[in-house]
């Protein structure tokens, strides 16, 4: 296999080092190839997806019929969960391509775009995979090792289930971890400025600090405004174990310019806490910091419980095909060795701080009580930087020396051969694993007859054949990370964007179908109401008020004891299941049937007919 020879290599590289342009080049290109297919490619070709979804987008709309941008509100009610960010960048984005799913989405696809981004220039920089290389960064060999850690690095960022998943709905989870990962990352941008002489006199702690610091504390500032106090606390934790491991923790206080920071961020976060308090009072405190915040850690909302090792099944599924190769990429750190870090450039250390940004989050939120996949997205860009160091170490390498891993890397290979086949395998079983969804009866039969099963089977089986090609030579295992790369990308292409749409199709177009009719024949004074189920995608489409009720019997007896429910003679618009209506006691000829789409039918009925006076249930 010459193809793949260390001086084929070697060469190759060499003939494309001559001319730098072609790198930067190339790089703009990679991530515009990457970040396009798994942010923005289809991004705007699927409606908004109940349950979340749906809240954040109309609370934006909102500020933009009302003009309230300080008070969120959903459907008539506060809504306090998150902070304003989002609803403010969402908001921009209606005003600049219209009330449309591409502007729901927009902030977290640019949001995931610029932390790969923001990941490549890191490791571009700082993309040393020893301390030997930092030592000699001007050295052609060091140079390559940075190059190919940004490409990998970037890819790993963005190539990812739980990254591709959350930079394509419209939520502050993507937005989130941007802010957290750019925040560690311009902080690192500082922290290896700053690697001058101990004789050099102390800075002031009035001083305005390093470029890279400033941008940590706008970054993270930006992430409180996100997610609350989490953006603050979960950078704060990882720099404070980082520097704690390095024994530097009392200069990097007066070097990141603690005091002139703590205003910058003051200056970001604090004016719309105050305002958001002056207009509600008790209500946002207690909502917003009370539920949101310390009953989330301290307690399960919501029923979100789950055992202690959930995340690491999260991680591994999620971070999929890094994940496999991250136990052995944290290894090749040697950690365990604090007083040989201690004695390496600072230019070295990004790798140590990706393990304390992993480590951080990981702990954290294995500690908290409610437990949600998306919780540990913002650990990801951490989990790529230690994977990429570790592979464009691999790649690097002369194949005369022996790679301190390599039996680690035989492991991680022949794992990642079984997980390939698996998921062909699984792949082809998805349409029967999915179950029955009264919402989408029909869903797995269509999935079926696509051919996308086969599709994506087809994808893993040729990346599982790549696999078992490279690992039978020790010198050509080094390559493994390429076919997992392009295998993922063309997983996403040709199977994961199609099977959404068909996904979006069966189950929430023939809500949006029964939105847009109840925006034609809703009369001004008529109420719509949904019973048997809460789809907040209604409320964002219709653009109209909806009274959710959970039961027949709950909406009855409003009707009965509300002084502002509807009066017998007037009618209102009804929502829900064919079976649900049934259950209300209406004949055929109490209503009129205005539509029916999917599992959902639409009719108008008197509240007179409605109202049932001998329900006694509660």
């Amino acid at each position: 296999m010459t193809i793949w020879s260390d001086h084929s290599w070697q060469t190759g590289w060499k003939s494309f080092e001559q001319y730098p342009q072609r790198c930067w080049w190339f790089s703009a290109l990679w991530l515009a190839v990457i970040c396009g297919v798994s942010f923005f490619w289809l991004l705007g070709s699927t409606g908004l997806v109940d349950e979340t979804e749906p809240l954040f987008a109309e609370a934006a709309r909102q500020m933009v019929e009302t003009g309230d941008w300080i008070t969120p509100y959903f459907n008539g009610e506060t809504r306090f969960d998150k902070p304003p960010l989002i609803y403010w960048l969402m908001a921009i984005a209606y005003q600049t391509v219209g009330f449309n799913e591409w502007a729901v989405r927009l902030p977290s696809a640019i949001a995931a775009t610029a932390l790969t981004i923001g990941s490549f220039f890191a490791l571009r920089a700082y993309g040393f995979p020893t301390s030997a290389a930092a030592t000699t960064a001007r050295s052609s060999r060091s140079q390559r090792q940075c190059w190919l850690t940004a490409w990998s690095g970037s890819a790993c960022v963005a190539l990812n289930v739980q990254t591709i998943v959350w930079a394509r709905t419209g939520v502050s989870d993507m937005l989130l971890s941007a802010g957290i990962g750019l925040a560690l990352l311009s902080f690192f941008w500082g922290y290896a400025a700053g690697d001058r002489p101990s004789t050099e006199p102390p800075r002031s702690l009035w001083s305005l600090p390093h470029i890279g610091y400033l941008g940590f504390y706008v970054a993270m500032a930006l992430a409180v405004l996100t997610k609350g106090p989490i953006g603050i606390v979960l950078p704060g934790l990882t720099v404070l174990a980082f520097a704690i491991y390095l024994g530097r923790l009392r200069r990097l206080l007066r070097e990141a310019g603690l005091l002139p920071g703590t205003l910058i961020f003051t200056a970001i976060t604090l004016p719309w806490y105050v305002l958001v308090t002056l207009a509600n009072g008790s209500a946002f405190i207690d909502s917003f910091f009370g539920y949101h915040n310390i009953e989330r850690f301290t307690s399960v909302v919501n029923r979100h419980s789950a055992p202690i090792y959930f995340y690491i099944l999260v991680i591994l599924v999620g971070f999929i095909p890094g994940s496999i190769y991250l136990p052995v990429a944290i290894a090749r750190l040697k950690f365990w060795q604090p007083r040989y870090w201690r004695s390496q450039p600072r230019a070295s250390h990004i790798g140590l701080l990706a393990l304390a940004w992993f480590t951080t989050i990981f702990c954290f939120f294995t500690a908290a009580t409610t437990k949600l996949p998306s919780y540990v997205l913002p650990l990801l860009p951490a989990a790529a930087i230690l994977v990429a160091l570790f592979w464009s170490q691999a790649l690097t390498q002369p194949l005369g020396n022996q790679l301190p891993s390599q039996p680690g890397l035989l492991a991680s290979g022949l794992v990642n051969l079984v997980l390939a086949v698996a998921i062909a395998i699984a792949s082809l079983q998805v349409p029967n694993l999915l179950g029955y969804d009264p919402m989408a009866p029909d869903f797995p039969d269509t999935l079926a007859a696509s051919g996308l099963p086969e599709q994506a089977a087809a994808v893993w089986l040729l990346v599982a054949v790549a696999i078992a090609g490279l690992l039978w030579q020790r010198q050509t295992r080094r390559w493994l990370l390429l076919p997992n790369l392009v295998g993922f990308l063309s997983f996403v292409w040709v199977a994961v964007g199609p099977a959404s749409v068909l996904a979006d199709r069966a189950r929430q177009l023939p809500l949006r179908q029964l939105a847009a009719i109840v925006a034609e024949v809703k009369s001004p004074q008529e109420e719509l109401w949904m019973i048997g189920f809460k789809k907040p995608t209604i409320v964002f489409y219709s653009q109209e008020f909806v009274r959710f009720f959970s039961h027949t019997p709950h909406g009855q007896r409003y009707l009965r004891e509300n002084p502002n429910a509807p009066t017998d003679e007037q009618t209102l618009l009804l929502l829900a299941e064919p079976a649900v209506i049934a259950e209300t006691g209406l004949q055929v000829d109490d209503y009129k049937t205005i539509d029916q789409q999917g599992a959902y039918q639409l009719i108008r009925v008197s509240a007179g007919k409605l109202r049932s006076p001998d329900s006694t249930n509660p």
